[in-house]
């Protein structure tokens, strides 16, 4: 009986001094050091539209792909983006992902594209009504990340580009058929 427990506590010692390097938690030095973005774009999109009463609100977008630089796989990364308008510390919005995880990125390779979208934007009428619209001023995105037991950890500061992916509905012309002549 004895012998079974010291067997039994040897082979759990022996599976917990295996098992606790792959567990380890990464820092966040780690972190930034294995992963670079990579393919990064900026634009506007539409949150919210509707023709009467006239409302368009437009929000700002960041969507990039992370390469794996180190030698490990990279996984259980979080994202979180922050908008703010250029020059001011308030926050516009902001958008957490948890955006790597089943399949993690091996090393070398380059992730899906990720999409984080602010929850907040800025509000007219049209598109056009954006062009003279005091309220859509330069915004900033940071792009911050966590990996699995680390802090958050900042990975870059972007403008986003005033490029705006949306249009508007398009008013329906009728078809008006030519008329037939009753011919008697």
């Amino acid at each position: 009986m004895k012998k079974f427990m010291i067997m039994g506590l040897t082979l759990s010692l022996l599976a917990s001094v295996l098992f606790l390097p792959a567990c380890k938690q990464m820092t966040t030095e780690e972190l930034k050091k294995s992963m670079e973005i990579v393919d990064v774009q900026t634009k506007w999109v539409s949150k919210e539209y509707r023709v009467w009463p006239p409302k368009l609100v437009l929000v700002p977008v960041i969507s990039f792909r992370v390469k794996n630089v180190s030698d490990k796989p990279l996984g259980y990364i979080n994202f979180n983006a922050i908008f703010k308008f250029k020059g001011e510390n308030k926050n516009l919005g902001d958008n957490f992902l948890a955006a790597i995880r089943k399949k993690p990125v091996m090393p070398g390779e380059l992730s899906d594209v990720i999409t984080l979208k602010s929850n907040y934007g800025v509000e007219g009428k049209t598109l056009q009504s954006f062009e003279n619209n005091p309220y859509w001023k330069p915004v900033i995105v940071q792009l911050f990340a966590r990996g699995h037991g680390s802090g958050f950890v900042l990975l870059g500061e972007w403008e986003v580009s005033k490029t705006i992916d949306f249009k508007e509905d398009q008013a329906v012309t009728p078809v008006v058929e030519p008329k037939k002549e009753n011919k008697k």
